[in-house]
């Protein structure tokens, strides 16, 4: 009897649609696991430039794990061998594990809880154990290659003055972050934009009134909807950008190693975006609103009229202003996003705020959610629009760079 040159796919295609829908059922590991490992972080209070370091080693050695198992990509920072399988639910919850204890130490016994929750559910086996070696090995190997990567290098501020005359004491956060080896970038400066404008300059009025203006701790000119935004994004810790990944990752049909590569990519340019920005606003030491408003007198400019006693909505952030720490995540973010989605529809982007309470806002679009942190920032009276706009271009290159290596146009 001849035989069907179909039946061998109808042989085939069942178990190809198991492992398909199975690789499918376990995406939301990426995701569960990402926020799992974001409130461990927020929990831990290690300020938001660690946390966000720790979060790309930890989304790092997750995708290398995974990746490792399903082989659907090229490998880009480490090389791990892999059973065959491994259990990748397994080796994400280890290797989140294994980066998370050595990190942030002091959420050890939350670690411990989170992981022990999850290999529970895991059947007993060898490719349960398989998994959880692959997954430390990865966190291993990922933990090695940014050991020496100069967070630890100690911070050496001096701050201006003269010899006897007084000067506010408290030293600036993390001068020391520009020295940092970068994941993306050839070096910290590779994006440093030029200088902010001048003080005599029509952009410099433009911005200085206009903040002025709507950042005032009790503006009658910021409007209600603006003040909701200008609180929300007083939020300074990693997770609330990361809320809107999930939002990406969390669209049906997705694949784990397509979401583990993806937060891997998303980390590493925001990890990158500080290292620039930082980089650029100790190089230029640009002054913020409230020194600027209480010491118009002294820029220079008719146009730019004093006010002794301003104070901005939120609280100042101890570091010069140019650029805008906020816009040049949300860019890199946003843009890595965009790449990812391609002409894919953009689902609803949801994220929540801690620092307002845990509010939810939602997004249509890309565009509109990294305007809106651009904004939120000028209502909050401590940065420029100009200052905003620097900053998510700066973002934007450095997301390419996430493109190119992580191959994002290419799904």
């Amino acid at each position: 009897m001849k035989k069907n040159k179909f039946s061998s796919w109808r042989t085939i295609l069942p178990g190809m649609l198991v492992l398909m829908c199975s690789l499918q059922a376990i995406a939301d590991v990426i995701t569960d696991w990402n926020q799992r490992a974001g409130d461990i972080v927020v929990n831990a209070n290690i300020g938001p430039l660690p946390a966000d370091r720790v979060l790309a080693i930890v989304q790092t050695s997750v995708y290398e794990a995974v990746n490792a198992i399903t082989q659907r990509y090229p490998v880009h920072n480490v090389r791990i061998d892999a059973e065959s399988g491994a259990s990748i639910q397994a080796a994400v919850a280890a290797a989140n594990r294994a980066v998370l204890t050595e990190l942030v130490p002091v959420q050890g016994a939350e670690i411990e809880k989170a992981y022990q929750s999850v290999l529970t559910t895991i059947e007993d086996g060898k490719a349960k154990v398989a998994g959880v070696r692959v997954g430390e090995m990865a966190a291993h190997a990922v933990l090695q290659l940014r050991r020496e990567d100069g967070a630890f290098v100690g911070e050496s501020y001096r701050p201006f003055t003269q010899a006897g005359q007084y000067v506010p004491t408290v030293i600036p956060e993390a001068p020391q972050w520009r020295y940092r080896k970068p994941w993306l970038m050839t070096n910290p400066e590779q994006f440093r934009p030029g200088p902010p404008p001048a003080l005599g300059s029509e952009l410099w009025v433009r911005d200085f009134n206009e903040v002025k203006a709507l950042g005032r701790k009790n503006s009658q000119q910021r409007n209600n909807e603006q003040t909701e935004i200008a609180r929300f994004w007083e939020e300074v810790m990693p997770p609330i950008y990361h809320g809107i990944v999930r939002s990406v990752a969390n669209i049906p049909g997705r694949e784990v190693t397509q979401n583990a590569r993806l937060f891997a990519a998303v980390t590493q340019a925001s990890d990158d975006a500080l290292i620039a920005v930082f980089d650029a606003k100790y190089h230029y030491g640009f002054w913020r609103p409230v020194t600027a408003i209480r010491n118009a007198d002294i820029d220079g400019n008719d146009a730019t009229e004093r006010d002794a006693s301003w104070i901005p909505f939120i609280d100042t952030p101890m570091h010069p202003e140019y650029p805008c720490a906020h816009c040049i995540i949300s860019a890199a973010v946003g843009t890595v996003l965009q790449t990812e989605l391609g002409q894919a529809p953009t689902p609803l982007l949801t994220t929540s705020s801690k620092a307002a309470g845990g509010i939810t806002r939602n997004w249509n679009k890309l565009d509109d959610f990294m305007q809106e942190v651009a904004s939120a920032r000028i209502y909050d009276g401590v940065h420029y629009r100009n200052s905003g706009q620097v900053g998510a271009e700066m973002g934007k290159k450095i997301a390419q760079l996430a493109v190119i290596k992580y191959q994002l146009d290419k799904q």
